[in-house]
């Protein structure tokens, strides 16, 4: 038995056709049999591609130039295929609708198995052991597109775990996942290691991911430069890499607490009495918008999928310089909600209005010219062959295309070094930021951004609050619909939340916050920093 399950030597890459250096350079990493080890690091570090090498898409499915060495159990991953590496390691990719394709989850569980030629009795009980190990034999019987976002992630993961892998590799698997999404995931990888399997976790939701590591890497580059568990990791400014300690580290740092709490309630527990000493280092919150007139109105919006309703009498107004953070757990409806207001779903009844005009009776070139929008997946809206294209392509059909503006948004998401680069070819990350930049390319006056800050590094996190906030001071409204509560309630002006496709509350995010009952009905947990902050004043009033 190999000392590693994973082990990589002066490991270099560089993909094919591009002028760009190595992604990866000289890296030496190892994970041991049933660790779980993290991995992060800013967008474009190298993550996702080292985690392609170890199911061997890199060399054979990216091609490119491959240096060092790759073996995972054992056997050299250039020298085998993709199928070959199956018993082996298994990758969950970010977005699960990538890797899920069949009529049923049964189906989709028992098609890697089929592939392996394993016997029918074989098959089926493999199926019932991995459905009591992720708890999904309730969802058998349906289609995998018709499951939230949390439910697609278990039975990606169900489906990688049939094979009886040594090792399963995830990719930022609570990029796009509410609360209970994120628990149950938590709780089926506690499974998985029960079972002695491997388990590295890429994700930059650092909160999420490090009170259940042993170990964490950090990629910086294209090499590691951080090393060791995650309290050793977690003393070192991680902002000089791109990424965000999670609150409880940070505000740690500030009591002098080490090693540093990983949570809020260890945080709590560690400083004691001194907790009231982090009453000034507190966020205050977004302030008043300076907020126009009304910009856009919806009124008793409806819609149903296939008789099942997605959302069920919404109405809001969005006023000119203001933020809506539209938010609710997988499946509330919010998705919905978006293209019913960027035309891409008609609703079965209700009405949208910009400006006084009803949107519905607008041409599509009227309505892209003054709404904007930036998909989840940035994948479904590329279609040019370079970013640069991708870019410009929405200006130059609605005739506003203005070269200063165009340059801002390549130097502000940081896009200069791939202006000239397939979109298809870039990082996660990078997709989304150019994605971005071509919804605000032709300058709409509201732009719309699912899970913007999905897949993100702590940079572009910056980089999108500070856009956001410049474009609401020239009189444009911004809806995001996010799970990122962090993020919604340090830039957004107010909250519009969904439970079952219904608008239940609306308001500034710390009255949201502060109802309980709208909490649990959507789904919601607070963020860390408004806990904190009802610790401190509780410290304070005791």
């Amino acid at each position: 038995m190999p000392v590693h399950i994973v082990e990589t030597r002066q490991l270099r890459y560089r993909y094919a056709k591009t002028q760009a250096g190595w992604i990866l350079d000289g890296l030496n990493v190892y994970v041991q049999p049933g660790e779980t080890v993290l991995l992060c690091g800013a967008s474009g570090s190298g993550k996702s591609t080292l985690l392609r090498t170890f199911n061997g898409l890199i060399p054979h499915f990216y091609g490119g130039r491959l240096e060092g060495t790759v073996r995972v159990a054992g056997c050299l991953t250039a020298s085998r295929s993709v199928p070959q590496l199956f018993d082996k390691v298994a990758m969950v990719f970010q977005n699960p609708d990538s890797q899920l394709f069949n009529a049923t989850v049964e189906h989709e569980i028992a098609f890697g198995l089929e592939s392996l030629g394993l016997p029918r009795n074989e098959i089926r009980r493999r199926i019932r052991q991995t459905c009591q190990t992720v708890k999904i034999a309730h969802l058998l019987g349906q289609s995998p597109q018709q499951l939230s976002g949390g439910e697609k992630q278990l039975v990606a993961i169900a489906a990688v775990l049939a094979l009886k892998p040594r090792l399963i590799v995830l990719d930022e698997p609570y990029a796009n996942l509410d609360p209970a999404g994120v628990r149950r995931i938590r709780r089926t990888l506690a499974a998985v290691h029960r079972q002695s399997i491997s388990v590295l976790i890429s994700e930059h939701r650092l909160a999420c991911s490090v009170p259940d590591a042993a170990r964490m890497l950090v990629l910086h580059a294209g090499r590691v430069v951080l090393e060791g568990s995650p309290q050793q990791v977690l003393t070192r400014h991680l902002e000089a890499f791109g990424l965000e300690s999670p609150p409880a580290v940070k505000f740690s740092r500030r009591l002098g607490i080490r090693p540093p709490a990983l949570d809020i309630a260890a945080l709590a527990e560690a400083a004691g009495a001194g907790l009231h000493r982090l009453a000034p280092a507190l966020p205050a919150g977004v302030p008043a918008a300076a907020i126009g007139k009304p910009l856009l109105s919806a009124a008793g919006l409806c819609f149903e999928y296939q008789r099942r309703p997605a959302v069920k009498h919404v109405s809001f107004v969005l006023n000119r310089g203001e933020c809506l953070a539209v938010v609710g757990a997988n499946g509330a409806g919010k998705t919905t909600l978006l293209k019913l207001l960027n035309g891409l779903l008609a609703p079965s009844r209700g009405r949208i209005r910009f400006q006084g005009q009803d949107l519905g009776r607008m041409k599509a070139s009227q309505r892209a010219r003054h709404i904007g929008t930036a998909f989840q997946n940035p994948d479904s809206q590329f279609f040019k062959s370079t970013v640069r294209e991708e870019i410009e392509v929405a200006p130059r059909v609605l005739g506003c295309y203005d070269p200063t503006w165009l340059q801002h948004l390549v130097d502000r998401f940081q896009l200069e070094a791939f202006v000239d680069h397939p979109p298809y070819r870039l990082s996660g990350g990078e997709k989304k930021r150019v994605a971005f930049a071509a919804a605000l390319a032709a300058r709409p006056e509201i732009l719309l951004v699912d899970e913007p800050t999905a897949g993100q590094d702590a940079r572009f996190r910056r980089a999108l609050g500070k856009m956001l906030g410049e474009l609401c001071a020239t009189g444009r409204a911004i809806i995001m619909v996010t799970h990122d509560l962090s993020f919604a309630e340090q830039y957004a002006h107010r909250w519009l939340v969904m439970a079952r496709g219904e608008a239940i509350a609306a308001g500034p995010a710390h009255r949201v916050m502060e109802n309980a009952e709208v909490m649990a009905r959507a789904g919601l947990e607070a963020t860390d920093v408004f806990q904190l902050r009802r610790l401190v004043q509780e410290h304070a009033g005791a």
